[in-house]
């Protein structure tokens, strides 16, 4: 590829603060800035907004961005400001008046970025004033929802194809941090992209580490992870509006500052809480797995699922709000079998059958992960369709702390021949429930209308009690032995290898229930620093944001504050050199930033860190 030319680096450093891109930033915006549309799929902090943002400081006329989320908008618009660059949004949160005098800057070619949601950018009065704002790029956010198929399908991204006729000659861009093949092409397709340019990232986020823990007194669980991470902020995702406001309510209680954050809320209580948990005001957010948060915030250190998600894609999704900033984050799925079966519920109440069986396909799904004894980090690739070649991610509860296996082979003929005999004896096949009643020798009307008390397999598995027997036979399901349907009334059908294992007796391995990790390992990411002065550094970068009225992550992010504490800068050369100082910041920021740690050294040594190569080129004193 043509290396990189002086124009971008000097802007990226200028107003980002950075001195090098991210995997395929570059390739995007070169595509984007020679007139071709363009699909991105980049993880959760691989960058995306960068792809147009650089583009739209290299040349006059605008970029619109198109957004679900009011939250996400006003939080990049912020950060935009205040690295200097001139960005607006438009949408229902902003009183009239201040929507005119955006409009009339809008006018007057004052912004390069417009950020703003599908419902408005489509009403025919702002179509004909955009034709006239000189657009030169439009960038489709979360392109995932246009998709049926995407784990938060909104109809309204569906208009967005009427956009190509009213601007035939100017540039797309839809970028996403999930999609499957499938959602992928329907992106393409229904945005109607021109032989787009594709660029398609590893899913895989290193510096994350995930962990299964079997579901027992949840909040227990959770407020014993909260207290020893005691200046760490995260989410909590939880199935209902409800939970998200016990849990939150009774971490207040408990003193650890939570608020809740989903639908039900006023839009100007979703403002509150959000702009508190930005500013470091409150360090937990209880939300709704189904609301989308749109949050923006680098220094998320945990995601914490408190209930079951409802598929890979939006799980997926959810962790990736841990680490933005690359360094370590954690990701917990507090994990019960009855999470499934409330979920199934919700599900069978869907009007729509295809609506109904994406749904129990993707729970399916799931579940398996959550009882998979394989490495979580090639479970979740696979499922995006990238394979992980490494024999440990070193970084989930199944490479950290490997699950006991034990023989399963007579358990497991005893509940694949269940199946068979259940079959043989009246043409149909049941569910897993009912299978287990079988072997357990219950006694129950179906067991008595369908004569089942006299089947061969009846109570011969009483050696397992029935969280056991589904345990096995889920994992029978994963190791491909058994076929799930996704109808309304799931049942289990013996597959081929299935057949062959039974008529066969071979061994079958399985694996004993999820326990949480003891292992500790070092996390990629972590930057080791001087942990005194990042507490000193961290304060004052809360004073200042206040001041401001800003979240604190927008003066200077935990990366920057950890390379400040561990290089020690003295001079405006050394800042400089600190990943995310840009001019502006470097302005407005740096004496402060400079004294404190000046301040610091006069009372404390230096420490030294091993394998410093950093140090070597730069001017410290």
């Amino acid at each position: 590829m043509k290396s990189t030319t002086p124009e971008l680096l000097p802007l990226l450093k200028r107003y980002f603060g950075f001195t090098s891109f991210r995997p395929l930033q570059e390739e995007i915006i070169r595509d984007s800035l020679a007139g071709k549309d363009t699909f991105a799929l980049l993880p959760t902090g691989g960058g995306k907004s960068l792809c147009f943002q650089l583009p739209a400081l290299t040349r006059a006329g605008l970029t619109v961005v198109v957004s679900p989320l009011i939250a996400l908008m006003k939080d990049q618009v912020d950060a935009l400001q205040a690295a200097g660059v001139p960005a607006t949004f438009l949408n229902s949160s902003l009183a009239a008046e201040e929507s005119r005098k955006r409009l009339r800057g809008l006018h007057q070619g004052e912004f390069r970025l417009l950020y703003v949601a599908p419902e408005r950018l489509m009403l025919s009065g702002f179509l004909e004033d955009l034709q006239r704002w000189n657009v030169q790029l439009i960038a489709v956010d979360e392109a995932h929802c246009i998709s049926e198929w995407g784990h938060d399908f909104r109809p309204e991204y569906r208009q967005l194809a009427e956009l190509r006729e009213l601007f035939p000659t100017v540039p797309f861009m839809a970028l996403t941090a999930t999609a499957t093949e499938r959602v992928r092409e329907d992106i393409v397709a229904h945005l109607k992209l021109r032989e787009p340019s594709r660029y398609v990232a590893s899913f895989n986020r290193p510096n994350l580490t995930y962990r299964v823990i079997p579901k027992s007194k949840p909040f227990d669980q959770l407020i014993e992870f909260l207290r020893a991470r005691r200046y760490e902020s995260g989410i909590v995702y939880c199935l209902s509006r409800k939970s998200a406001e016990s849990v939150a309510e009774r971490l207040n209680d408990n003193g650890i500052k939570a608020k809740p954050y989903h639908a039900g809320l006023t839009p100007k209580a979703r403002s509150e809480h959000q702009e508190q948990f930005l500013r470091d005001d409150v360090r937990v957010v209880c939300a709704t797995i189904a609301f989308g948060m749109g949050i923006n915030k680098p220094n998320v250190r945990f995601v914490i699922h408190y209930d079951l998600p409802k598929n890979i894609e939006g799980y997926y999704q959810e962790t990736g709000r841990a680490g933005r900033d690359g360094l370590p984050g954690e990701c917990i799925l507090l994990f019960s079998a009855g999470d499934a079966a409330k979920q199934t519920i919700f599900i069978d109440e869907k009007p729509n059958p295809q609506e109904r069986e994406i749904a129990r396909r993707q729970l399916q799904q799931m579940v398996h992960y959550a009882e998979s004894a394989n490495c979580r980090r090639v479970e979740l690739l696979s499922y995006f369709s990238e394979t992980f070649t490494e024999a440990s991610c070193g970084a989930c509860d199944n490479c950290l702390s490997p699950r006991d296996t034990f023989d399963g082979t007579l358990a497991a003929q005893k509940f694949l021949s269940c199946i068979y005999r259940i079959r043989e004896k009246n043409g149909f096949s049941v569910g897993l429930n009912h299978v287990i009643e079988v072997l357990t020798g219950a006694d129950t009307e179906k067991i008595r209308k369908w004569d089942h008390a006299q089947l061969s397999t009846y109570g011969i598995g009483k050696e397992y009690r029935r969280l056991e027997w589904s345990a096995i036979g889920r994992e029978l399901v994963r190791l491909g032995f058994l076929r799930q349907t996704t109808e309304k009334y799931s049942t289990l059908e013996l597959t081929g290898s299935g057949a062959a294992i039974l008529k066969s007796r071979s061994r079958v391995t399985l694996t004993k229930p999820v326990i949480a990790p003891e292992s500790k390992v070092s996390r990629a990411g972590e930057i080791a620093c001087d942990e005194n002065l990042f507490e000193r550094l961290r304060v004052l970068r809360k004073r200042l944001a206040d001041e401001r009225d800003l979240p604190a992550y927008i003066v200077f992010s935990d990366v920057s504050l950890r390379q400040m504490a561990r290089y020690y800068p003295l001079d405006e050369p050394g800042l400089s050199r600190i990943s995310g100082v840009g001019e502006k910041k470097q302005r407005e920021f740096g004496g402060a930033f400079l004294g404190e740690i000046a301040d610091f050294l006069q009372t404390h040594a230096r420490q030294i860190f091993a394998d410093d190569s950093f140090i070597a080129t730069s001017r410290w004193r």
